[in-house]
């Protein structure tokens, strides 16, 4: 039986930049350490938050490699390995596994999309040339590309596929997705704000945004609902709804790094296209992060 890769709250972490567009090691590694600090169950290196379009191959390794040297296997370590092209995404899979990491997480392809039967394929091709836990992302809002529930069956037959990290938006199609999949396919919400309701129909977690700045805070809901206390965190995701809506008034991961540049965890740079945000939505944001005390 496959084992989930965690349970609870996995940060989707940010990639600083210096001034100058170089990765910022240091402020990467305290991140991690903010992260490590409030109970965070695993991280995501490179993912949509990380900006890994936007980072050169060797870029993506390095820092790759130095997340994996720093975290020294308290927590897992999930690198982002998705592409378009099916031989880069086997490639780029087995070098993270070679860098260290723990799982993959892979996104449907872009552009030029895939049908149900393309994506069977694609994700199986990925699955059989690596030895680690695939997990599969659905985010159709940036892709372009929607999964069935059909799908999610099939791939999970796989051995080295072991669950989906959900950003659908459609409930029905996670309850459809329990349904007709094994107990041992697991499901993780990809939306900050559907945590609760994804785990109520039997999610282990999530692949938070809102973890970079809030982290026992998504620690702590997720850890009610693996409990079975839906009650108390209920209330846990509406007190952070304003906060997880305020980090999408831009493009992830725009609203995030300015917010984690605001509490002086790294600096306010990003990588084209990439772009600073807008100054009404910085100081809309700054109020936000003031009434949460993320900022005095």
């Amino acid at each position: 039986m496959k084992q989930p890769i965690f349970t609870g709250s996995c940060a989707a972490v940010v990639t600083p930049f210096t001034p100058g567009g170089e990765i910022d090691y240091p402020a990467l590694l305290r991140l991690l350490d903010f992260q490590m600090e409030n109970g965070t169950d695993a991280i995501v290196v490179c993912g949509t938050t990380g900006e890994a379009a936007s980072m050169r191959y060797e870029e993506r390794m390095r820092t790759i490699e130095a997340v994996v040297r720093h975290i020294g296997g308290k927590i897992p370590v999930i690198a982002g390995t998705g592409s378009n092209n099916t031989e880069s995404a086997i490639t780029l899979s087995q070098d993270a596994i070679q860098a260290g990491v723990d799982a993959l997480l892979v996104v449907t392809p872009f552009y030029n999309k895939a049908t149900q039967k393309g994506l069977v394929r694609h994700y199986t091709a990925i699955a059989d040339a690596v030895e680690k836990p695939v997990i599969l992302y659905h985010v159709p809002s940036r892709t372009g590309v929607k999964c069935t529930a059909e799908t999610y069956a099939a791939l999970a037959q796989h051995p080295n596929i072991v669950g989906v990290k959900e950003a659908g938006g459609d409930l029905s199609l996670v309850q459809k997705t329990r349904e007709l999949c094994p107990e041992d396919f697991t499901i993780w919400s990809g939306n900050d704000d559907e945590t609760a309701p994804i785990m109520l129909f039997g999610g282990k977690g999530v692949i938070s945004v809102t973890a970079n700045v809030m982290p026992k805070e998504m620690k702590d809901l997720t850890a009610a609902c693996l409990r079975g206390d839906f009650t108390t965190a209920g209330k846990m995701q509406l007190k952070l709804r304003k906060l997880c809506e305020a980090l999408f008034w831009e493009v992830n991961p725009i609203p995030v790094k300015t917010a984690l540049a605001m509490m002086g965890y790294c600096q306010e740079v990003f990588r084209l296209p990439m772009c600073e945000m807008e100054p009404e939505n910085r100081e809309r944001l700054a109020a936000v992060l003031r009434e949460y005390r993320l900022l005095t």
